[in-house]
């Protein structure tokens, strides 16, 4: 379920925007953030999200900036040695928002 969104996701962002005109009130755009829930959220909570922001992109509110929220545990055993081994590219940011929710904030240096 997860690869066949993506892939609609994906094919809209590359063709369909083409013929809009950009108007989206929120960054990331309702696109990108639907992206981003589904990569690290369960697919039916990031289904839920998605579609309230979609809801929520019109005149009738202000937008601004709406980074995805994720529940994540992290286990530092595994975290230290993997990143020990070699370098990565760093393409999320998880920054803390509380103790197990993070906002999943996109690298700008890296294109995915």
């Amino acid at each position: 379920m997860k690869k066949i969104a993506l892939a609609l996701i994906g094919f809209y962002q590359r063709f369909l925007t083409l013929f809009s005109y950009g108007s989206c009130r929120y960054y990331p755009t309702c696109s990108q953030y639907a992206k981003e829930q589904i990569m690290f959220n369960n697919f039916f909570k990031a289904l839920f999200f998605s579609i309230l922001r979609i809801l929520r992109c019109n005149q009738l509110f202000v937008g601004g900036i709406d980074y995805p929220v994720v529940k994540k545990v992290f286990n530092r055993v595994s975290f230290v040695r993997r990143y020990q081994s070699s370098l990565h590219k760093v393409s999320f940011w998880f920054v803390p928002k509380d103790e197990k929710s993070f906002f999943v904030v996109k690298s700008f240096k890296n294109t995915i």
